[in-house]
């Protein structure tokens, strides 16, 4: 009911602007501990994927805290877990401004942020000063100066460091705003960068006692036949959840829309069809031998129901979480 309130309020401001100003109305809100007028009482739903127990089946997906500000303002309203970033090694502002518009007619988003973040490290001690106990994927992705040929050493980087502050860890190779990057989804990159990824993280495992699940973030893009290579190519390499999947480059839902034309990723509900599509590929051919985290356009509970038939373990929400508020949280959590 308070969402009703401030969303209007927010809609009427520039869309990054509304974006910060909503994460510190979180933060803020959450400092009033047991007066958090935003909290929520969630029944517990607890599912287990790749490993760890989750509360419930729902995420909030990377992009909305990107540097681990708002972990608090998160966990009040009951999300069962958060994915941070994608973070980079080294902080980078991201694409010029205006890059993140509204298409309020068709409950979208489409942005260009291009990994804007203040670098793992910052991200790093924002999880070491959090209070709060809840679930935490980490998303890493690579700088924009670093060459595709490259990548492989900033991913190392981002996994070294945020391997003992994360429950899992998401490799990002599907943003569309980072030039070059979906080309590491490719078999002429793919395996490498996870052979790469697989024998660092088997070493980390035996240093620390401990073995971090690994999910690779897709694109929605790919093509039909591209899709079985990329999942021998996870499984290969010992991946534990595929994460289906990033924003579309495609505007044929949204091609009258007065922003289809700006360049970005495009989000919200025209991306859930397709989404749950890919989601349903991936589960024909794994078969059950790896978990889905489900991404694109969730709105409602029966949304959510059917990414789950498609063959989802976990879900998670993003622009869906803008239009309508914490109440979607609550709804899909306890109608799952």
């Amino acid at each position: 009911m308070l969402y009703k309130l401030i969303r209007p309020v927010l809609f009427r401001l520039e869309p990054e602007t509304a974006h910060h100003l909503g994460l510190n109305v979180l933060n803020l809100a959450a400092q009033l501990g047991p007066l958090n007028p935003l909290a929520q009482t969630i029944q517990s739903r607890p599912r287990t994927v790749m490993g760890l127990e989750f509360p419930n089946a729902v995420g909030l997906a990377a992009g909305m805290d990107k540097n681990g500000d708002c972990i608090e303002g998160m966990a009040a309203l009951g999300f069962g877990f958060v994915e941070l970033g994608t973070v980079t090694p080294r902080p980078q502002p991201g694409n010029p401004k205006p890059r993140l518009f509204r298409l309020v007619g068709h409950q979208a988003l489409i942005n260009r942020l291009g990994f804007n973040n203040k670098g793992v490290d910052y991200l790093i001690g924002q999880v070491k000063a959090r209070r709060s106990q809840i679930r935490l994927g980490i998303n890493i992705g690579k700088n924009l100066n670093t060459a595709v040929e490259n990548a492989l050493d900033d991913y190392l980087i981002g996994l070294r460091k945020v391997y003992l502050h994360a429950d899992y860890i998401a490799i990002n190779i599907s943003s569309p705003n980072t030039p070059g990057l979906r080309k590491l989804q490719t078999a002429e990159y793919l395996g490498d960068l996870l052979g790469g990824l697989e024998w660092e993280r088997e070493k980390l495992a035996q240093l620390h006692g401990r073995r971090v699940p690994l999910a690779v973030k897709i694109a929605p893009d790919l093509e039909a036949g591209e899709i079985a290579p990329l999942v021998d190519k996870l499984v290969k390499h010992k991946v534990d959840a595929v994460i289906a999947t990033n924003t579309t480059l495609s505007r044929a839902v949204v091609e009258n829309s007065p922003h289809a034309a700006e360049a970005g990723g495009l989000s919200g509900k025209p991306l859930f069809e397709r989404s749950t599509e890919i989601v349903a590929r991936l589960a024909g051919i794994l078969q059950g031998e790896m978990p889905i985290i489900a991404c694109g356009g969730i709105f409602g509970v029966k949304d959510a129901h059917a990414k789950i038939e498609a063959g989802a373990s976990l879900v998670q929400v993003y622009s869906g979480f803008i239009y309508r508020g914490p109440k979607l949280i609550k709804e899909i959590a306890e109608g799952l």
